[in-house]
């Protein structure tokens, strides 16, 4: 069976690669973004993605999921992104949804330096928000949970992939 490196072990990230690639034995490991725990900008948070995907074993795909913020203007939005490395050493981009977040969290992540899960448990009174429906899960009255963005990105890079091949393979001669 073919191999898919996950630069996570979070199971919320893990729940949904595993639903697209099915194809695929999807390996989580514990690796570093290299831009902290909390990306405070789609510059960051592609950074951080780009990051996990690159530090995993190259005898697959590689794949990173990173979740952050982003200023527009004075409204902070909610971020995520992804990044798949091939087996030569391709990068693939995909970004997921953005909402905006209310201002009282922009004030802890900036601030106190605070991670949005973390302000999201002190906010909720709940316990690891981050393996389960997200902050997006909680402002879309868990119409959207972050099972289903992470799902969307890697649908998006593998998307990407798979027409990538299907190009190389074409006979365009004719």
């Amino acid at each position: 069976m073919r191999r898919c490196y996950l630069g996570s072990l979070n199971k919320v990230k893990l729940a949904a690669s595993k639903e697209i690639l099915k194809d695929y034995e999807v390996i989580g490991m514990s690796v570093e973004s290299g831009v902290g725990k909390q990306p405070l900008s789609d510059k960051a948070t592609i950074a951080g993605a780009f990051n996990r995907a690159q530090a995993l074993p190259k005898d697959g795909l590689r794949l990173g999921l990173e979740a952050g913020v982003q200023m527009h203007g004075d409204i902070l939005f909610l971020v995520n992104w992804g990044v798949l490395f091939d087996e030569d050493d391709i990068p693939y981009y995909a970004g997921g949804t953005r909402i905006p977040l209310p201002d009282f969290i922009k004030q802890s992540l900036f601030e106190e330096k605070k991670e949005l899960a973390e302000i999201m448990d002190r906010y909720l009174c709940t316990n690891d928000i981050k393996q389960k429906e997200g902050a997006i899960g909680y402002f879309t009255a868990s119409m959207v949970k972050r099972k289903e963005i992470f799902t969307h990105i890697v649908k998006l890079l593998y998307g990407q992939y798979i027409k990538r091949r299907e190009y190389e393979r074409s006979d365009f001669t004719r």
